[in-house]
C-alpha cells in the first residue's frame, strides 16, 4: 500500500525525534524545543519511531530531506556514495550521526563474503565511527592504516583507529609504523624504502574502500593543535593556500595537493587523484565546509558522509 504524504511526513518527524533521542542523546524536553512541538508530542514521536522500527541499533528510516540533499550532492559532485544525517542545531559540530553512518558503511563492507581491503584514516570522527562497530569475526578481510601511528613525542597516536578496529573485527591489520611527519624530505625518502613500510603502502593502494576524515587548515587545524606541525609551518602552509587536509595531505581550495611545505615530510599514503577506489570522507560542521568542498572539487574523495547543515552549505558554493 502506498504511503501518503502525511504519513511520510509523520514518519520523517518520528525518525528525526528518534535520531535526536537515541543517537544524539537529547532529552524529550530538548527534542520538543528543537522540533517546536509539545513534550507530549515529542514523547509520542520517539515512541512511534521505536514501534515502527524506524530505529533499532541505528537509524533505519531515511529522512526525506536528508535523502534529497544527498541526491543533490551526488549529482553536483558526481559521487559514488553519499549519506546525509540530521543536524543537531544545539551541537552543529557533533559527530555522533556522521560516525554512526560511517560505522554502518564499515560494517556492511566487513560483513560481505568477498574479501576486502579497507584503508582508514585517523582523527576524532574515525575513532568515533570505529567505537560504534559491533564485534564480529572477519578474518578474511584486511584493514590498513593510511597514516602514521606515532605522535610527535614518540607515543602511539591517541586517534589511531586501526588497532581498535582490528580488536573488534578480528581482521588482519597493518599499521603504518611511522611518525606522521619526519624531520626532512630526505629522511622521508629513506624511510619509504624500508620493506615493511613499502608493503603497507602497497596494500593501502589496493584498498577497496578508503574511509577518511577531512580537516580544516587554519589556526584551529588539528595537525597544529595536536602538535604535529609548528605555528611557523602552519603559517607557511596558509601562505601557500592550504585550506584543508585529508590524512594530513594539505590541499588548496581547488583540491590540489600542495607540492611543498609539510607535505614533503608527510608519511601518509599518497592520495590517488582522481580517487579510484570508493573513497569516503566523513566530516561535519561550519569549519569543514571549505575543506570538504576542496576535497570534492579536487576529486580527492568520491563519497561523503555529512549532516544537513553542512550539505546545504556545500550546495550553495
Amino acid at each position: 500500500m502506498a504511503v501518503s504524504d502525511n504519513e511520510r511526513s509523520r514518519l520523517d518527524d518520528a525518525a528525526r525525534a528518534g535520531w535526536l533521542y537515541y543517537i544524539a542523546g537529547n532529552t524529550q524536553d530538548e527534542i520538543a524545543k528543537k522540533l517546536k512541538v509539545s513534550r507530549a508530542t515529542a514523547q509520542r514521536l520517539v515512541s512511534l519511531c521505536l514501534s515502527e522500527r524506524l530505529i533499532t541499533f541505528r537509524l533505519e528510516h531515511p529522512i526525506a530531506a536528508c535523502m534529497e540533499l544527498a541526491a543533490r550532492l551526488t549529482e553536483k559532485y558526481g559521487l559514488r556514495f553519499c549519506e546525509v544525517v540530521p543536524t543537531d542545531a544545539a551541537a552543529p559540530t557533533a559527530v555522533a550521526g556522521v560516525a554512526e553512518r560511517a560505522a554502518a558503511l564499515l560494517e556492511a563492507t566487513l560483513r560481505a563474503e568477498k574479501p576486502a581491503i579497507i584503508a582508514i584514516g585517523t582523527g576524532r570522527t574515525m575513532r568515533a565511527a570505529v567505537e560504534q562497530i559491533a564485534p564480529m569475526d572477519c578474518p578474511n578481510h584486511q584493514v590498513v592504516s593510511l597514516v602514521g601511528n606515532i605522535s610527535p613525542d614518540g607515543s602511539a597516536s591517541f586517534y589511531d583507529t586501526l588497532a581498535r578496529l582490528a580488536d573488534l573485527t578480528k581482521a588482519r591489520h597493518y599499521p603504518m609504523p611511522l611518525p606522521v611527519f619526519l624531520a626532512s624530505d630526505a629522511e622521508r625518502q629513506q624511510v619509504m624504502k624500508i620493506a615493511p613500510v613499502s608493503r603497507v603502502r602497497a596494500l593501502a593502494e589496493k584498498a577497496d574502500l578508503r574511509l577518511v576524515g577531512i580537516g580544516q587548515f587554519d589556526l584551529n587545524a588539528q595537525v597544529f593543535l595536536d602538535g604535529f606541525i609548528s605555528r611557523e609551518e602552519l603559517l607557511e602552509m596558509l601562505r601557500m593556500g592550504a585550506v584543508g587536509e585529508v590524512t594530513a595531505w594539505a590541499m588548496d581550495a581547488d583540491g590540489h595537493v600542495l607540492p611543498g611545505g609539510t607535505n614533503k615530510r608527510l608519511t601518509s599514503v599518497p592520495l590517488p587523484i582522481p580517487a579510484k577506489a570508493l573513497t569516503v570522507g566523513a566530516a561535519v560542521g561550519p569549519s569543514k565546509v571549505v575543506p570538504i568542498r576542496a576535497a570534492l572539487k579536487g576529486r580527492v574523495i568520491n563519497g561523503l558522509i555529512t549532516d544537513e547543515a553542512t550539505a546545504q552549505a556545500l550546495l550553495k558554493g
